[in-house]
């Protein structure tokens, strides 16, 4: 079973139905007891990071997550990705879980001036690192992203990257912890084939 970690802040019910497409058994739940019971973790997000952490916090289920990505793979989606980051820069600054080392910050910082912020849309994916998460995936297919912040310093965790002006970090992973910057549910049959080959992992 994978258990989509539901917190406040993530857009449920699209991954909920992608991988219930895939025909996987899914259950959207903010117990600690399903998360250790589950086979593998979903890290939805959607807002802001600091507003995110806090919730994830109050609830108890920062430690669950911290404990549980020791031993199953967890996917972190958007915002979801980013707050398994050290810390992030967004209004402020804010601790993450800490389970990827890098720091999350903004894109309109780096990017020069004139370029869209959120960078919001369809870019490829560049691979950078093999991985069994590309196992049903084709260099240089095609992603959808919304975002404003993006994760840097973490080169050694990084698997694939999307041009906008620089290279946007698009997915990592650390030892069973990935983090997807874009959104798989919503990138058509690349992104179900990432979520079915992270099922298969």
């Amino acid at each position: 079973m994978i258990a989509i970690i539901d917190y406040g802040v993530g857009n449920l019910y699209s991954l909920s139905s992608s991988l219930k497409f895939l025909g996987l058994d899914c259950r959207i739940s903010n117990k600690k007891e399903d998360l250790q019971r589950a086979d593998k973790i979903v890290l939805p997000g959607v807002g802001a990071f600091g507003d995110a952490m806090k919730k994830l916090v109050e609830t108890g289920l920062a430690d669950t997550v911290r404990e549980q990505a020791q031993r199953k793979p967890l996917l972190g989606i958007c915002l979801g990705m980013q707050l398994l980051f050290e810390r992030s820069l967004e209004y402020g600054e804010h601790e993450g879980l800490s389970l990827i080392k890098g720091v999350v910050s903004p894109l309109a910082a780096d990017i020069r001036a004139g370029l869209k912020v959120p960078h919001m849309g369809w870019n490829r994916l560049e691979i950078v690192k093999d991985d069994p998460i590309f196992k049903y995936f084709r260099n240089g297919e095609s992603v959808y992203y919304v975002h404003s912040f993006y994760a840097k310093d973490c080169a050694e965790s990084t698997l694939g990257v999307s041009e906008y002006d620089i290279k946007v970090t698009g997915l990592v992973r650390s030892g069973y912890v990935y983090g997807s910057q874009f959104h798989p549910e919503k990138s058509g049959a690349a992104g179900l084939r990432l979520l079915r080959a992270f099922a298969e992992i």
